[in-house]
């Protein structure tokens, strides 16, 4: 362990930073802290030694792997019970501001915070130790960086701190919502893109797929969002849009391509390449045309 990633303990229980702030801590003693509250999110992770963990109403003793998210207004403290072994773990304090920042490119980043100020309380997670070694090296990255005086210091870190909130998040929810493994998954994906592509003018709507691939129309939902960034709908309409566009351009009749494509008829067609191209299919290929 590098020496100035430890944070010597203070009693502080206020922020400095603006967004947050992260601290290793070891301990073989501890002042005396009261029982307080924050106007911030806590994550506590709980790397080893002997202590007791009060919060609000609830008094336990945390095993290693142990991670806490105490949302503003809940009381807390810990207490140490034996120094012989050092009170090991990781703090990382964010504001609701921050969150909010965050949330607003994906509200996957907020699933934690939300989690424990909707219980009122506290929420607490066990970690595998290989999840938990590998949040381990983020942290520890994060906080490198924080102590350096590097080109990109600021963008580093920023891009750190978003990458450990959101793998936290990841964790968490993956841990309590199993779905196939990635291959499965993968191979399910190509296998969907491959029907697509074969059976463009056919129905190709969510339970038509579900009961192709013998697979939740959910399941299908999150996976093809997950892995493509875009909804099933949206995709098949841009696969179609390009099938189209292809087939006009190479001099086929912009009336009859619609149906030849999956488009119910030509008045959807037309209003979704508008959208899509902002022009309609005679504009774009007369502008192609005079530019050949």
């Amino acid at each position: 362990m590098k020496k100035n990633l430890k944070t010597e303990f203070s009693t502080r229980q206020y922020m400095l930073s603006r967004d947050f702030e992260i601290y290793y801590y070891s301990d073989r003693s501890l002042p005396n802290v009261k029982s307080h509250t924050h106007d911030y999110y806590e994550f506590y992770f709980f790397l080893g030694g002997d202590i007791k963990m009060h919060i609000d109403k609830n008094t336990f003793v945390p095993v290693p792997g142990t991670m806490i998210v105490i949302p503003p207004g809940v009381p807390h403290y810990a207490t140490l019970t034996n120094g012989e072994s050092p009170y090991r773990r990781f703090v990382f304090w964010v504001t609701e501001d921050f969150l909010g920042t965050l949330g607003s490119i994906s509200e996957d980043y907020r699933f934690l915070a939300d989690r424990a100020k909707k219980s009122g309380t506290f929420f607490m997670h066990k970690f595998t130790e290989i999840a938990f070694n590998s949040l381990q090296g983020k942290v520890f990255s994060l906080i490198d960086e924080i102590n350096s005086e590097r080109f990109g210091r600021d963008a580093k870190i920023l891009i750190s701190v978003s990458d450990f909130m959101l793998s936290l998040n990841r964790a968490v929810y993956e841990s309590e919502n199993p779905t196939q493994n990635d291959s499965d998954s993968e191979s399910l994906y190509h296998s969907i893109i491959l029907y697509i592509e074969t059976h463009i003018d056919e129905d190709l709507s969510l339970d038509e797929l579900s009961e192709k691939f013998h697979v939740s129309k959910y399941h299908i939902s999150h996976l093809f969002t997950k892995t493509n960034g875009l909804p099933l709908h949206k995709y098949i309409i841009k696969k179609r849009l390009g099938m189209c566009l292809d087939a006009i351009l190479s001099g086929q009749d912009i009336s009859a391509v619609s149906s030849g494509y999956g488009f119910s008829d030509y008045s959807v067609f037309y209003r979704a390449f508008v959208k899509e191209y902002g022009k309609s299919p005679k504009q774009y290929k007369d502008e192609i045309m005079r530019n050949k």
